[in-house]
């Protein structure tokens, strides 16, 4: 079957209901990768069958991981310990993930064997040398092309514990250089600029490494075993976010999300949110997955007026991915949003800050787009028209949730890249009130 191209969304005022949205992404992707060097038996249930997570799922078994697969959202790693990966018989193909790409770069950075990794174009142009750069620190021999993929890992190399300050707060970063201290000598800190995610840290501890905390300090000692463990996926709150923002702009009985993960390193939209006079009541899941240590809620949101804010610094590294959904929100607030210090959105799947101002500007709302940010003066609705995403799949999903605030409809273009985080996007949309198609 072709991939899904565009979407077309007429005007709907009004939305409801509860929605379970998929599993968490970046949880997912870590689940296999540890899963795959630990010794025995990992079980996770709630994966994201997105293709992001699938093109993992391929990479680990071209490097000689067992893993079944009995329902889309059930994986059964079988690992065999920490030297029991191989040599690939062909480049990794790592598709649009860069999360894949960058934490197989510390996964696979003191192995004994070369590792080539790839993406599709998007990924292609991605930046990877933030990641390299440590690693080459601790030892590791790596090529990459002007400082992109392809991605050389040419193995045989005894890497050496870091203390590694990172100059711009990234979890990827942070995760690659933890994942190579497990094949070093001696310890690796990580000490980060701001809180970043920390699924790698929890996640760690589930399968038996101790990773020690100091501020804003991780640590661990290279060498120590992954002992095989259950693993239950939350829903993940990036995916959640959409629903989030549509839920406050067109909900005024009220729409649920249920099971979904509150890890407060990624809850910085539902700060902003709140700031912004958001009506949202968070019902916590009692301790939350306790094997992974992630917290787990049911969020109902109701809609009402928002207020414009400045978005403080500290909560731009918690709300990386979540900024365009939010973009959206702040057009339709009371008073000026202004966001500043997220220059990371630069270079995700796309320059997210200029390709929103320009979904923005084509929908007729009047913002100033700013090096580092944006300052969108609010109290404003959406007009119809045709709005590139640049296969971006977060730009995509967000425009669709605009159509809440619409005077006409909208069509947004590329929008295929969306099954690589959230599959079923547009069936869960459907089922809350949203007009949305597919052609």
């Amino acid at each position: 079957m072709a991939a899904v191209q565009e979407y077309q969304l007429e005007p709907v005022a009004r939305i409801g209901g509860q929605v379970t949205v998929p599993g968490d992404k970046s949880i997912s992707h870590r689940a296999l990768m540890l899963g795959g060097i630990a010794t025995g038996t990992t079980r996770v249930s709630g994966f994201l069958a997105s293709e992001d997570c699938l093109a993992t799922l391929s990479a680990l078994r071209a490097l000689g991981v067992q893993i079944e697969r009995p329902e889309p959202t059930r994986v059964i790693v079988h690992g065999a310990g920490p030297d029991a990966l191989h040599a690939a018989a062909a480049a990794l193909d790592m598709g649009n993930a860069g999360t894949a790409m960058r934490l197989s770069m510390g996964l696979l950075a003191g192995r004994p064997f070369a590792s080539t990794l790839v993406g599709d174009g998007s990924l292609m142009r991605r930046p990877m040398e933030r990641v390299a750069g440590p690693l080459r620190q601790m030892g590791a021999a790596i090529t990459t092309h002007e400082g992109r993929p392809p991605v050389l890992l040419h193995g045989g190399r005894t890497l050496q514990g870091i203390d590694y300050t990172m100059p711009m707060a990234s979890a990827q970063v942070k995760s690659a250089v933890l994942l190579a201290g497990l094949t070093a000598t001696g310890h690796t800190r990580v000490t980060e600029p701001a809180p970043t995610r920390d699924h790698t840290e929890r996640m760690l501890g589930a399968f038996g490494v101790r990773v020690e905390r100091a501020g804003p300090t991780a640590s661990l000692k290279g060498g120590q075993p992954l002992l095989a463990t259950d693993i239950e996926v939350p829903g993940d709150f990036s995916s959640a976010a959409f629903f989030l923002v549509a839920g406050l702009l067109a909900a005024p009985d009220g729409l649920r999300l249920r099971n979904v993960g509150i890890n407060p390193t990624r809850t910085g939209l539902l700060t902003m949110l709140q700031m912004m006079d958001a009506r949202i009541t968070v019902h916590p899941h009692g301790a939350g997955l306790a094997a992974v240590g992630e917290p787990l809620a049911d969020l109902e949101v109701h809609a009402g007026q928002l207020r414009g804010i400045e978005v403080p610094a500290e909560l731009v590294p918690l709300s990386i991915d979540e900024f365009p959904v939010f973009f959206i929100a702040a057009a339709c607030a009371e008073g000026e949003t202004v966001v500043r210090g997220a220059q990371e959105l630069r270079v995700k799947e796309s320059d997210r800050l200029a390709v929103m101002a320009a979904g923005l500007q084509t929908l007729g709302v009047a913002h100033t787009l700013l090096p580092d940010g944006i300052r969108i003066p609010g109290g404003q609705q959406f007009a119809g028209g045709t709005v590139d995403s640049h296969g971006d799949h977060r730009i995509a999903m967000s425009f669709a949730i605009a159509s809440l605030r619409a005077r006409a409809p909208i069509r947004i273009l590329d929008v295929a890249n969306v099954a690589t985080s959230f599959p079923g996007f547009v069936e869960l949309a459907q089922s809350i009130g949203l007009r949305i198609s597919c052609v």
